[in-house]
């Protein structure tokens, strides 16, 4: 009797502690991104000899030019220019949101930015439609730059299988891919998903704003827009990793206050507006 209750014991420890390193997994070095762009004038200037033209002209050419072809003026990937990329560090050891750089930053700069803490952190990459849109632009600028970085592009060895760029990994989680089985026709919404959760969706622009605040000269907008959208995107891997079994209840609700948190400590203007619409949101199921 007292083999079997010790046998007991050790199995419930063993089993708890193996829950508790579950829900803990999702911690070590998560980089859950987001980028803004605008249409690459100067490419469009050389591409399309838009020479005598300034740029709001140029990019409407591109884009009545990508509707005639297309049937749609949404520019190509390597036809987007990054203004601005933000990010959710979520680590044993702490929580950070930020743009990187300043807004006076290059494109070459936030590149090479989130190339450099990717290769500090090597983390689990985090995104909504990343594969489709954020990634690949990423890969087209750096190309135009020549902004380097191994442990990136590195498909050799361990990382075989199991690398930034292989569509059915680890490395990174594009949450639209995954939620819809990788079928484009279940492909929904960052701003729909985030509000039937209960999270507050995008606030105060959408995408398409982005490049009339750029000739407004309004980066800041534009940085503030891409930090709440990542945001949102966090919120949803959260409750992802509940589905999973990878939180518990009681994790997930910890960590959602520990974004509370935050956003209440940093005390931004649209940060306090993206905490005050969450107060006040309710998901789809109660």
């Amino acid at each position: 009797m007292i083999v079997e209750t010790l046998q007991i014991k050790i199995l419930v420890y063993t089993a708890f502690h193996l829950f508790s390193f579950l829900c803990m997994e999702f911690l070590l070095n998560l980089f859950v991104f987001d980028i803004e762009t605008i249409p690459d004038v100067e490419a469009g200037r050389k591409l399309y000899h838009f020479e005598n033209l300034c740029d709001a002209e140029v990019a409407q050419g591109m884009m009545r030019l990508r509707q005639e072809s297309h049937g749609s003026d949404f520019l190509p990937h390597y036809l987007q220019k990054i203004v601005a990329i933000s990010a959710v560090l979520r680590t044993p050891e702490q929580f950070s949101l930020w743009s990187l750089g300043e807004e006076t930053s290059s494109e070459a700069e936030l590149i090479h930015r989130f190339f450099k803490g990717l290769e500090r952190f090597t983390p689990t990459l985090v995104s909504w439609n990343g594969s489709g849109f954020d990634l690949p632009v990423i890969h087209y600028r750096a190309l135009f730059h020549g902004i380097q970085s191994p442990t990136y592009w590195e498909t050799q060895g361990d990382s075989k299988w199991n690398n930034y760029l292989n569509r059915y990994h680890d490395r990174h989680t594009d949450l639209m891919d995954v939620l819809s089985a990788y079928q484009l026709k279940a492909a929904a919404p960052l701003d729909a998903i985030s509000k039937l959760c209960g999270f507050p969706g995008k606030q105060g622009m959408d995408g398409e704003k982005v490049w009339d605040q750029y000739l407004r000269k309004d980066l800041a907008s534009i940085r503030n827009y891409c930090e709440t959208d990542v945001l949102n995107t966090y919120l949803v891997y959260l409750r992802y990793q509940l589905l999973r079994g990878h939180l518990t209840q009681e994790a997930y609700e910890g960590e959602c206050e520990l974004v509370k948190k935050h956003l209440t400590l940093e005390n931004k203007p649209h940060l306090n507006e993206f905490l005050k619409a969450w107060q006040t949101s309710s998901p789809l199921l109660t």
